[in-house]
């Protein structure tokens, strides 16, 4: 049966590392130093599927020259001998274009005799289950008895492995497999570069000749067991000149075989001789003092937790390193600020400053103007001292109409401008409007009657109908202009000629009459307002 050449390829890495495998040493029991090998052996050539050969038995010989102690190094020469026939043909190869010169039957398989010759470098260990490698050089022959074919040659490399089986120091079972590559170059075959990779498996006995053969060493430590004083050293360990295994950092695993050396000294270790690390804090147990310490926190020589910044919140758990001393936390080591002034609670000894207020180191507001208004809250900044002022820290300033309302309890306006005979405002009255709007939405309690007046001329009816209409004008633009003024708390009234404050015989007493009160309907409101004026007039 025809196997892919991969396949074979797979089969010889298999075979090697099976038998390294296999070799692990049981003693030193066979030849050592320089000396000459002779086999035989008898095994199958698995022919790839390119090369015109049945699969077939071969048989042949080796010599070969070792030297060496710890590991042997030889060269080899091989000859081996198969009695084969093609596939069909007596071409050595199959060909994609059947040759000009050809058989009557080119479909009739033709006796092949096959020799193969090769010359490789042999590695093997001095075991007594003792695995090999080699490569080398090779040259094969293929001889049939077709008058217009005839011998046909190849040569290239070969690679393989095997494992020697010690019956005694010189003598040895040997078990082989040997992949023998070449290319095809002689038309009309495959191209040139073409290459082809078979196998041999054989197996044969090989006896050793010269050389001398190894003290026993049983353990296969290097010492031989007539002066080795520490006998059973697991293989691997490295000892001493006695034979007895070292262990430089005292944790019981000799030397070769721990895998974590320099082990801290107290450290509970694994079969490796790697220290164990229940908590995984980078501490070994044995060594570590606190053993279940949580997954992820800094820990000090000891395994133990630190705490940097003393607040009770574990490094590693504490998402606010470096809190001050003193400042009182949450669960997850960070400051509380209740006024959110910057300075933490514990530390703030003004624990409930207004939020934007400017604040000193110990929490408390400064006032660097004095004017009683925290700097942050002061929108006038830089007042001068004495000066009074109102929430925002701002100088207060009354202005004549706002004393009339204070004084009087109503502002009286003459020269509100309308269309004559009608209720539209002219622009020219929106200045002093907005004014009185600026001074009445500072009282938003007060409740406002908005009055209308008019001189004699004209009825009464029409003088009280236009005033209405005038002082709802007013109203109109006061609740427009500044929504903060609640419509429920102001009323216009037309009072026309019926309130009058001066004669209408005259043009300067009709004039005063035309007005618009603001009159306020509810005074107490405003009383704490008049003690304010009157205590400023006592300062001035």
């Amino acid at each position: 049966m025809r196997r892919p050449v991969w396949s074979r390829v797979a089969v010889v890495a298999a075979l090697v590392l099976a038998l390294f495998v296999a070799g692990a040493p049981a003693a030193v029991a066979q030849v050592h130093r320089p000396h000459l090998t002779l086999s035989g052996f008898a095994g199958g050539a698995l022919w790839h599927d390119k090369v015109n050969v049945e699969n077939s038995p071969i048989y042949g010989g080796r010599v070969g020259v070792h030297v060496g102690d710890r590991v042997l190094v030889g060269i080899e020469g091989t000859y081996g001998f198969s009695p084969g026939e093609t596939s069909a043909g007596p071409w050595p190869f199959e060909p994609t274009v059947l040759p000009t010169q050809r058989p009557a039957d080119p479909t009739a398989s033709v006796d092949e005799d096959i020799t193969h010759v090769g010359l490789d470098l042999v590695i093997s260990a001095p075991w007594k289950v003792a695995p090999y490698v080699f490569g080398g050089w090779q040259h094969v022959n293929l001889e049939n008895n077709d008058p217009n074919w005839g011998n046909t040659t190849f040569h290239g490399w070969e690679v393989g492995g095997g494992v020697k089986f010690f019956v005694a120091p010189r003598i040895s079972i040997r078990v082989e497999a040997r992949d023998v590559a070449f290319e095809f170059d002689n038309p009309p075959g495959e191209a040139p570069d073409d290459q082809t990779q078979s196998l041999f498996l054989t197996a044969g006995i090989e006896v050793a000749i010269d050389g001398a053969t190894a003290d026993a060493d049983k353990d296969v430590d290097g010492v031989p067991d007539s002066r080795d004083a520490c006998p059973g050293t697991a293989f691997g360990a490295v000892v001493d000149e006695q034979g007895c295994a070292t262990d430089e950092d005292g944790d019981g695993v000799p030397d070769g075989l721990d895998v974590c050396v320099n082990t801290p000294r107290g450290a509970i270790i694994d079969e490796h001789g790697c220290p164990r690390d229940a908590d995984r804090d980078g501490v070994p147990d044995g060594v570590d003092e606190c053993a279940d310490t949580p997954a992820g926190y800094p820990v000090d020589a000891r395994g133990c937790p630190r705490d940097s910044d003393g607040d009770g919140v574990l490094d590693g758990a504490d998402k606010c390193p470096g809190t001050p001393a003193g400042a009182t936390i949450d669960e997850h080591g960070c400051p509380q600020d209740s006024d959110w002034d910057g300075v933490p609670d514990g530390l703030d000894r003004c624990a409930d400053t207004p939020l934007g207020v400017r604040v000193d180191a110990e929490g408390c507001p400064t006032d660097e103007d004095g004017d009683g208004v925290p700097d942050g809250a002061d929108k006038c900044p830089g007042t001068a001292s004495n000066v009074r002022v109102d929430k925002d820290g701002c100088p207060i300033e009354i202005s004549e109409k706002e004393i009339e309302l204070l004084d009087t309890g109503k502002i009286t306006v003459h020269n509100i401008q309308f269309e004559t005979n009608k209720a539209d405002l002219k622009p020219e009255s929106h200045a002093i409007l907005d004014e009185i709007g600026g001074i009445l939405v500072q009282w938003p309690d007060l409740r406002i009657e908005i009055g209308g007046h008019a001189d004699a001329r004209g009825t009464d009816e029409y003088n009280r109908a236009l005033s209405q209409r005038r002082a709802q004008a007013v109203l109109d633009y006061m609740l427009a202009k500044f929504p903060q003024i609640r419509a429920g708390q102001y009323v216009a009234k037309g009072y026309g000629e019926s309130q009058p404050v001066a004669t209408n015989a005259t043009d300067e007493g009709m004039a005063l009459n035309r007005r618009v009160e603001f009159k306020v309907l509810n005074p107490e409101v405003m009383r704490k307002d008049i003690e304010r004026r009157r205590l400023l007039e006592k300062n001035e």
